[in-house]
């Protein structure tokens, strides 16, 4: 139950489904439960602040000649180290092509060949070719771009840009709504918006990390919000780094996507030699918690790393990947004469909410899509491409469900008052807490560090107040912190140095409650006070 006390004036009637979030898996929820009614939270105008706009690479699925779903599925699994929840790898992998048709019915621009099939390209991990994308790496905003119109262009949805979810309205144990405020580093005037079902589609928590190459807006806030009203938390430690962000002064960091390497661009050293043939069998293409420890290892010891597409792609660079050609050149960096620095950066987060086949959480009322949810398909090392599929598999799921289950009835209030609010000076716990979390829990751990972790979490817990623009972010780290301080293996992109093993003890996902890693957190920081104790005493 939330502590807010409210006026009537500071209520606000979303209708029967609120969905927070509006990139790829908000907004495609939004079209599926059309013509139902629906409000969709944005907290910048949509289309930007979104992760799904930067994709590069495209979404998978087994539609050329030889693929099968079950194939698909296999490679999922084999990449998720483990993990992977095999009924849902086989569920993503078999709507994947009925998904596809939805995305070209809105007017995605896929690429095609002369013959007008769906062209396909290969990634790390695929066994096949299977990766559609628009003009090699546009497919972020080629499908966002038709989305946006597609949205604006049916009655039923309503945008309402500009406010940001902070906190889950709970009431009798069912999620009654989210309290909102505008966007931006403010304390709020609690405003609550209430709805008979809510989809947090609110993306992942790359902003928790130095260097990310994911909005700095991504915080976590969707599982960290779900996780204080209550929800399972499902695999949070597992936190996935892409080998090959753009190095230079931008925050977030520019990507250079995984589909130049799987046309053939090389990972070079500074002496120009290739590293990865004695590191994997696949080289480049290994899975890319492998790729990015080893980049990480060249970085660490004092080395530079860079991308080679100079035979591979060289002259047709700017036509093959225009994005990454784009970033480049803001960079002085002209990519089809020279190698590109590159560096791994936080990309992606197998954890999040826990839900069901059709997107429910453990708590009723509330569903999740997208990267806030942890659905078991990814495991613990997302195979690429697979995220945007998962997004609209699950935003089909979900819709269906709604439809199915919720009443109707509740109609939207028209206007949104005007909110009072001050100016938080959150910035530089902000800033320390992203260095901590790349630091102690990023793409190598240790027990040592995750501890140090965890005591400085806490410490930055109990300075920080009630502020939600900070409550959110450490409840996000204390939950990713906790989880792998207790996995004491290694597998996927939870990489710990003292436990460089898989341990078949631990060949199963997580589930953790915010209260599960209190009690964690705590711990560790009673023994950290009796042990400072212990030594001043003598």
């Amino acid at each position: 139950m939330s502590t807010h006390t409210l006026t009537g004036g500071h209520i606000v009637n979303a209708g029967d489904v609120l969905i927070v979030g509006a990139g790829l898996a908000g907004l495609f929820t939004a079209l599926k439960l059309s013509p139902r009614p629906v409000t969709v939270l944005a907290a910048a105008p949509i289309g930007d602040g979104a992760s799904s706009v930067w994709a590069q690479g495209g979404i998978a699925a087994a539609i050329s000649e030889g693929d099968t779903p079950e194939e698909h599925a296999a490679d999922t699994i084999a990449a998720g180290a483990g993990i992977v929840d095999p009924e849902i790898a086989q569920l993503i992998a078999s709507e994947a092509s009925e998904r596809i048709q939805d995305l070209l019915s809105l007017g995605v621009p896929f690429d095609r060949d002369m013959e007008g099939k769906l062209t396909v390209g290969l990634e790390a991990a695929h066994s096949r070719n299977r990766i559609v994308h628009v003009q090699g790496d546009r497919a972020g905003h080629a499908i966002m771009e038709a989305l946006i119109a597609a949205v604006r262009n049916t009655p039923s949805i309503r945008i309402l840009e500009g406010f940001s979810a902070y906190e889950l309205a709970m009431e009798e144990g069912r999620v009654a709504g989210v309290f909102v405020q505008p966007t931006g580093d403010l304390e709020p005037s609690p405003l609550l918006l209430r709805a008979r079902s809510v989809v947090l589609a609110s993306g992942g928590a790359g902003g928790l990390y130095k260097v990310t190459t994911n909005p700095l807006s991504s915080r976590g806030d969707g599982f960290a919000m779900a996780a204080r009203a209550g929800a399972v938390i499902a695999d949070p430690e597992f936190v996935q780094f892409h080998p090959t962000a753009i190095v230079g002064p931008q925050d977030p960091a520019p990507l250079a996507t995984e589909a130049l390497r799987g046309v053939g661009a090389t990972l070079i050293d500074e002496t120009g030699a290739r590293f990865m043939k004695a590191v994997h069998k696949d080289a480049e293409l290994g899975p890319r918690d492998v790729v990015a420890r080893s980049i990480a290892r060249v970085v660490a010891e004092g080395g530079k790393v860079y991308l080679d597409a100079r035979q591979a792609v060289g002259a047709d660079f700017e036509r093959a990947f225009p994005t990454v050609f784009k970033n480049c050149q803001r960079m002085g960096i002209n990519p089809a004469t020279e190698p590109i620095p590159v560096a791994p950066a936080m990309h992606y987060h197998m954890g999040g909410i826990a839900v069901d086949r059709d997107g429910r959480s453990s708590l009723p009322g509330l569903w999740a899509c997208g990267e806030v949810a942890s659905t078991g398909a990814h495991g613990a090392n997302r195979l690429a491409s697979n995220s945007l599929l998962e997004a609209v598999v699950f935003g089909a799921r979900i819709a269906e469900d709604i439809l199915e289950t919720v009443e109707t009835g509740s109609s939207a209030t028209a206007v949104i008052p005007a909110l009072r609010v001050r100016r938080s000076h959150a910035v530089p716990i902000v800033q320390e807490l992203r260095d901590l979390m790349t630091r102690h829990v990023g793409v190598v751990r240790t027990r040592d560090g995750l501890t140090a972790a965890l005591q400085q979490i806490v410490r930055i817990e109990r300075a920080t107040g009630s502020s939600p623009a900070l409550v959110n972010m450490v409840t996000a780290a204390k939950l990713i912190t906790a989880a792998a301080l207790q996995r004491e293996e290694s597998r996927g992109g939870h990489f710990r140095i003292d436990h460089p093993q898989a341990d078949v003890a631990w060949e199963h996902r997580t589930f953790i409650t915010l209260d599960e890693a209190n009690a964690i957190a705590e711990t560790v920081a009673s023994a950290s006070v009796a042990l400072s104790a212990r030594r001043l005493k003598h």
